[in-house]
């Protein structure tokens, strides 16, 4: 994809800053939780075609061990 066309690029939602995933052949925008889809180097910058990202999960505490005896 062009980097050029990445720096104009904007959420369609929120209007915010978007991350190119190479991997997954999507643009997200962290602030909505939306992947966009890119096919063939085109993005497809529609709501109706993003799918949500869910949220991370949050760290699970360390178990403690009582100290031994």
């Amino acid at each position: 994809m062009d980097t050029r066309l990445l720096e104009l690029l904007v959420c369609p939602v929120c209007k915010g800053p978007l991350e190119h995933h190479r991997d997954a052949q999507e643009l997200v925008c962290r602030a909505d939780r939306l992947a966009f889809p890119v096919h063939d180097g085109i993005p497809v910058m529609l709501e109706s075609a993003a799918r949500v990202v869910p949220e991370p999960e949050e760290p699970k505490p360390a178990l403690s061990l009582p100290p031994a005896p």
